[in-house]
């Protein structure tokens, strides 16, 4: 490995900064090491015999001072060690070329060698036309390394700089687990020059792809390095270990003397809900967004990693709000990244159900509910939920973990609300009450129908 050069002047604030200028921003001070360049031989202007590109590639050297449009190293942000590929968008436009493919293979097979997550920050155009169908097959190649990083184990966080189009958005940055964006940076996988006459820019751009889903968070620059730092450090923090149930935040006002009242009390607006939960539970935390599929459900569902008691802990956590497809798909994304990274998961039941209008159906939501509850199924680390809240049938049983399932004294969990039950049953609204006693929904009584494991207390 080659230590990075100093670099002697800055660019100015006014002009996109260069790949040295974004490492030299998020990397800890003198941590940067480059990676050794791969070596391969280049016939004149390329393998297509492009006129004019070895004139084009030696300008373009010139004038930013690199040899290929990313460079590849390692460095410490926030002090968790990653490897770094960062995109010179001034060598033609960022795009990806045969010698591009090389620089990324070796960097992603130095991660698993040394069981580092990587840090794509990307600015690129797309595949370098110059050399045709050999430069977009370099996305394959992409891909394919992006693969085996996971299966290895490791995280990749992107961060998507201004434009970050075409093939590199479509491997590179939406293919990570996680998407930090630039504001106002253009982000989609048609870039400018060819895309409809009439469409709207503002589908290009960072705030649009994290309202579809595709990205997680929109950061500003100043606060990019502690961002990205924070994330590293939660992701790469395994443990075996269950995440223990909160302690109940409610009042300390005992378990529920009748079915009805605990209904009554869970769906009390005094009651605590997810985010004080939260809050309680973790030091510090971070939220992912989006379900990758167009959808997100901010209101309904809360994501993300955070640190308890000095490890890390993933959390899924429902609002009190019906939840919607998007939200559990969301969570079932949740879930398979904490597991792939070996981190335990904390979810949080508080749901009158699943959203059931026609919308809803529209999105998916039983293939998104049984999405979850594969996802909860199949998880080999350890899931611990708590019921908070209401626990409304399927559409709060998809987030509660088998065998690993608490419950606060303000809390009920049942296989229909009462007032439906009744009413599928054709009884008075009188018989509400004598309804939910028999369904059995408190706490104790889930207890002992072995449903859930205990209660906790303040």
């Amino acid at each position: 490995m080659t230590e990075h050069r100093p670099r002697t002047e800055r660019l100015p604030t006014t002009e996109r900064p260069s790949a040295r200028a974004v490492v030299d921003a998020l990397a800890d001070d003198s941590t940067f090491t480059e990676l050794p360049d791969a070596i391969r031989d280049c016939r004149p202007d390329g393998p297509l015999a492009w006129p004019g590109y070895d004139a084009a590639r030696a300008r373009a050297s010139e004038r930013t001072g690199e040899q290929e449009s990313v460079i590849c190293g390692t460095a410490r942000v926030g002090g968790t060690r990653a490897v770094l590929i960062a995109f010179e968008f001034g060598f033609l436009g960022g795009s990806l070329g045969e010698r591009t493919g090389d620089r990324l293979e070796a960097a992603y097979t130095y991660a698993r060698e040394h069981r580092l997550p990587v840090v794509p920050l990307v600015a690129t155009g797309g595949s370098r036309m110059q050399e045709g169908m050999l430069a977009l097959s370099q996305l394959q190649r992409v891909a394919r390394e992006s693969a085996l990083t996971r299966e290895a184990g490791l995280a990749q966080v992107a961060v998507v700089r201004d434009p970050t189009t075409g093939g590199g958005w479509a491997t590179l940055g939406a293919g990570a687990d996680v998407v930090l964006a630039l504001p106002g940076a253009q982000v989609g996988f048609a870039g400018s020059r060819v895309r409809p006459a009439d469409a709207d820019p503002a589908a290009y751009t960072a705030e649009a792809q994290v309202a579809a889903g595709a990205a997680d968070a929109v950061v500003r620059p100043e606060e990019l390095r502690e961002t990205l730092g924070r994330w590293l450090r939660l992701l790469t923090r395994p443990s075996t270990t269950p995440a223990p149930p909160p302690d109940a935040l409610g009042d300390d006002a005992g378990l529920p003397a009748t079915g009805w009242d605990a209904a009554r009390r869970a769906r009390s607006p005094r009651r605590p809900r997810a985010a004080a939960y939260l809050d309680a539970y973790f030091s510090d935390r971070a939220a992912i967004s989006g379900d990758r599929c167009g959808g997100t459900d901010p209101d309904g569902i809360l994501c993300g990693f955070g640190t308890h008691e000095g490890r890390t802990v993933a959390y899924a956590a429902q609002t009190g709000t019906a939840t919607r497809p998007a939200g559990y798909r969301t969570a079932a994304r949740l879930i398979r990244l904490a597991d792939r990274l070996g981190i335990p998961v904390l979810t949080l039941v508080d749901t009158p159900g699943a959203a059931n209008d026609a919308e809803a159906e529209r999105q998916g939501a039983g293939a998104a509910i049984a999405d979850l509850f594969a996802a909860v199924a199949g998880a080999r680390t350890p899931v611990t939920t708590l019921v908070i809240g209401e626990g409304g049938s399927g559409g709060a049983l998809a987030l509660a973990a088998p065998g690993n399932t608490w419950a606060t004294p303000d809390s009920y969990f049942s296989v229909i609300a009462p007032e439906l039950a009744a009413a599928i049953l054709k009884r008075p609204p009188r018989a509400v009450e004598t309804t939910a006693d028999q369904l059995r929904i408190r706490p104790q009584d889930l207890v002992e129908l072995g449903v859930i494991r205990g209660t906790v207390g303040p």
